[in-house]
């Protein structure tokens, strides 16, 4: 274990690049890493060297990856076993790294089974590193027990969503600063136009969003009966339907539609996807932050999801609340109506997806709703990015010690 001392406050010398070692494993967390990289580099005149785990996007910002952050990558419990070795190398390079550097800050974005244990390793070893986790895990809903259990390890979880600073007050977590979620900084490119909006409340026939996933096994699962449901849609009258996907799960979708009774346009670029989010009068999404986006853009949707045998019977054992949509969650009611595992059904999603997409009282209710969200999130204040970088930076210059900005909890 290194002893902190002069040592520490040597290595934040004024007048050096600083030294900032971050860590993501996921497509969102390379998105929010990405922001992130930018904002800092934005806001230090002294000029940052960064180094760590990360993505295209964060390759981009000038981090050059240890490995591909694609070996962190594993969703689900019997994916999770088959990588185990893989995750558990990765780890222990991650921590010799980070050792091995001896940054101004640790930034641990998402990937809380991965992040976590990196956090807890680095801080045993080493306890002048300061290290900063961006994006809580979900304790409100799924192992509580995460939020104390960070607490030792992690001097400043930044939060994205308004409730989260409450629930780890009321759980012991670390200090928890709400800094915005990163959709905020992009509210320009999927809000209508007013002629946009024209298009959206009456174009003929209705653009409708569909949203299966960006996960292979969420979409093999959902697939079959989000076409189901469309084409029963559709026997009222004509869709218009876009299906926004990402490059690698392309060839996938395009085999997974390819016998929908009513075909989607697939897009992949995110010029097309925020097109028709600006526009679409009605959207089906599975169950994540989509459905966030699709609030926030003011779309009426309807959530579904699957989970895989074992972890649903995991999952209805441990998850709390009785929601798992994260416009219902900010919110506080549940106005996006969500089918999970055996409820998601073609007559329940149905019935849903039509009752949004005609005038009344389900689609008025969720427009009413999303309107609210705007004053929950603060928008218009700093943005998330750059509120995040300062929380960043002033551990990188001043160490543990740091006077930060009065968290939204201690």
């Amino acid at each position: 274990m290194i002893a902190a001392g002069s040592d520490a406050a040597d290595r934040r010398a004024t007048g050096r690049p600083r030294r900032i070692f971050m860590v993501a494993g996921e497509e969102s967390g390379d998105q929010l890493g990405g922001a992130l990289m930018a904002a800092l580099a934005a806001a230090a005149p002294e000029g940052i060297a960064f180094s760590g785990v990360g993505g295209r996007r964060m390759a981009a910002g000038g981090l050059q990856s240890l490995f591909p952050m694609e070996d962190l990558t594993a969703i689900g419990i019997t994916a999770v076993l088959a990588r185990l070795p893989t995750i558990l190398r990765r780890l222990r390079e991650t921590v010799a790294a980070v050792l091995a550097a001896r940054p101004d800050v640790l930034v641990l974005v998402d990937a809380p089974d991965f992040t976590h244990r990196v956090a807890a390793r680095v801080r045993a070893a080493d306890p002048t590193i300061p290290i900063v986790k961006y994006v809580s895990p979900t304790v409100w809903i799924w192992r509580p027990g995460r939020a104390v259990a960070m607490r030792p390890h992690v001097d400043a979880l930044l939060a994205l969503l308004p409730f989260e600073p409450q629930v780890h007050r009321e759980l012991g977590g670390p200090p928890t600063f709400y800094v915005g979620h990163p959709l905020l900084e992009r509210l320009d490119a999927l809000r209508p136009s007013p002629q946009e909006a024209e298009i959206r409340r009456a174009g003929m026939p209705p653009r409708v969003l569909v949203l299966p996933g960006s996960r292979r096994r969420e979409i093999s699962r959902l697939a079959a009966d989000f076409g189901a449901a469309l084409a029963a849609v559709s026997q009222a009258g004509p869709l218009d339907l876009v299906l926004p996907t990402l490059p690698h799960v392309e060839s996938l979708v395009r085999a997974a539609t390819a016998n929908w009774p009513v075909q989607p346009r697939i897009v992949v670029g995110e010029a097309e996807k925020q097109a028709a989010f600006r526009t679409a009068r009605a959207a089906l999404a599975a169950s994540g932050t989509v459905t966030l986006e699709l609030a926030l853009a003011g779309v009426p949707h309807v959530a579904a999801y699957r989970l895989g045998w074992l972890e649903a019977q995991i999952g209805r054992r441990v998850l709390k609340g009785t929601t798992v949509i994260l416009p219902n969650l900010v919110l506080g009611e549940n106005v996006v109506p969500e089918f999970l595992q055996e409820y998601c059904t073609v007559p329940a999603v149905t019935a849903a997806l039509a009752a949004v997409l005609a005038d009344g009282p389900a689609r008025a209710r969720q427009e009413a709703a999303f309107a609210r969200l705007d004053a929950i999130f603060g928008i218009g204040a700093e943005p998330p990015s750059r509120r995040a970088a300062d929380v960043v930076l002033r551990l990188a210059r001043h160490g543990r010690t740091a006077a930060l900005p009065a968290p939204d909890h201690a």
